[in-house]
């Protein structure tokens, strides 16, 4: 009676490939990206946009945005404002196209990009380096070939057989 090969269970199958497999350097990943995606935000946010606004006329970029227009048909809600003076009035709720914030996550995403693209680039550099090294290293470590063996007597004299034949 021949044994039936137990197949292994989807929990296992899950074990072997968030332990053994690529999930482990996903995860990795995804922390240090995100951690990276912070550093990234915080350099667009607090150095380049502040040197962007500079040629704009010290506009924010937060502060970038359109009020879009109140529908007739939309009731009209209101909110309570206390002016300096401590009164308070009511003024309608206007709704913003924030265009400045997405103009940031654009920039962001763009030095992000780049960055991302001269790492990838340094680390294709460093492994094709090593690549090079280990090749060389690997024909330096190789043997010189062996020179081939001295032809015997019998090919010796079948080789002067075939050249006193072509001189006939």
């Amino acid at each position: 009676m021949s044994k039936k090969i137990k197949k292994p269970s989807w929990w296992e199958e899950f074990k072997t490939f968030a332990v053994k497999g690529n999930a482990m350097a996903l995860a990795v990943g995804t922390i240090i990206g995100g951690a990276f995606g912070t550093i990234t935000k915080s350099l667009t946010n607090d150095i380049i946009m502040p040197i962007v606004n500079i040629f704009l006329g010290g506009t924010d970029f937060a502060n970038m945005k359109i009020a879009l227009p109140r529908m007739p048909w939309v009731e009209q809600k209101f909110e309570e404002v206390t002016l300096a003076t401590g009164e308070v009035v009511q003024q309608p709720i206007v709704n913003y196209l924030t265009y400045g914030n997405f103009l940031a996550a654009i920039i962001n995403f763009l030095i992000l990009a780049l960055v991302v693209f001269w790492l990838v680039k340094g680390l294709n550099k460093l492994a094709e380096s090593a690549k090079k090294k280990e090749e060389e290293e690997a024909a330096a470590e190789e043997p010189a070939p062996a020179e081939p063996p001295a032809p015997s007597a019998e090919e010796v004299l079948l080789t002067e057989i075939r050249d006193l034949l072509k001189q006939k």
